[in-house]
């Protein structure tokens, strides 16, 4: 199997990486934060709640603390551009942290150790319309986000990862509603228009990103009338096509991701009902995924963050 490369990371060797999974719907939105210890294996423990329960929110996270913004709750207010935080390390409910600049879910999320990055989504519950709108925040305070740029098109569905400088926005589905095979990037310390930076090897809606501090990998989606199990992977400091890595343990999309420098977590989703497995794979090293344990809850329309991932 291929080595593709990875920065060791001296926050793994001190502090158990963790990774949070939050929101979803599971017969109805819900508000369930479950977390991991991504170095081990086994099932997920609660950690809290989301301060609204949603599907589809998007997440960043630094080194200690987690956002998750926006999100759907057709039951109770709709599409939202509410942002919350958690501290990683301390389970407990989510606290407001401000608002994105529009309402949206589906949006993609990313982040360097200081800015958080959330880039397209869809502003209405009723499939649209999409937007193609990049905010930023900085994590370590609270306030509304600010406008960073736009993606090349409207896409809702899209799956965010990142290096320290740079952040990726895959997949999705624009305003044809045929999935989207695009990656694009921006740079996070500047502000701007995203970059065209290559292709997946198929079009992937709801697929799920993470990353080590150089490869990017997105696993999984939901391509009507089939959902995928496929596993790609880029090299995050040039731009070019991504490459098959292998294949998740069954087909889903709407699953969640998570990384530590060197091991990345999917969890969750759908593939004929709302799933509760979570998937892992060694981000160097190329094969198939293999079975983690399982979430709390089964749902689909997750989101993933940890304190370890590659953009820290």
């Amino acid at each position: 199997m291929p080595i593709l490369g990875t920065i060791a990371s001296s926050f793994d060797n001190t502090v158990a990486a963790r990774g949070l999974i939050a929101g979803g719907d599971v017969g109805g939105s819900t508000n369930v934060i479950d977390y991991v210890t991504i170095a081990t294996t086994g099932n997920a423990t609660d950690f809290g709640d989301l301060t609204v329960a949603r599907y589809a929110p998007s997440s960043c996270a630094s080194s200690t603390r987690g956002l998750f913004a926006g999100g759907n709750n057709n039951a109770a207010g709709g599409v939202n551009n509410i942002i919350d935080y958690v501290t990683i390390e301390t389970a407990g409910n989510a606290i407001d942290f401000g608002d994105l600049t529009n309402v949206r879910y589906g949006a993609g999320g990313s982040s360097s150790s200081t800015r958080g990055i959330f880039g397209g989504g869809n502003s209405d519950s009723n499939y649209g319309p999409y937007v193609n709108i990049i905010d930023y925040v900085t994590i370590a305070s609270t306030g509304n986000a600010t406008d960073f740029g736009d993606l090349s098109d409207v896409r809702n569905g899209v799956a965010g990862c990142s290096s320290s400088t740079r952040s990726l926005f895959a997949g999705g589905v624009p305003t044809n509603n045929v999935s989207s095979n695009i990656i694009e990037y921006i740079t996070i310390s500047s502000t701007g228009n995203a970059t065209d930076f290559g292709d997946l090897t198929l079009g992937k809606y709801m697929t799920a990103a993470c990353s080590s501090s150089t490869i990017g990998v997105f696993g999984g989606a939901n391509n009507y009338p089939t959902d995928s199990n496929v596993i790609d992977y880029v090299t995050i400091a040039s731009t070019g096509n991504a490459t098959d890595f292998g294949d998740l343990t069954a087909a889903r999309g709407g699953s969640g991701a998570c990384s530590s420098s060197t091991r990345g977590l999917f969890s969750s989703g759908t593939g004929g009902g709302n799933g509760n497995v979570i998937d892992y794979i060694t981000i160097a090293t190329t094969g198939n995924a293999t079975d983690f344990g399982d979430g709390t809850v089964s749902r689909v329309g997750v989101v993933g963050l940890s304190n370890a991932h590659g953009g820290l």
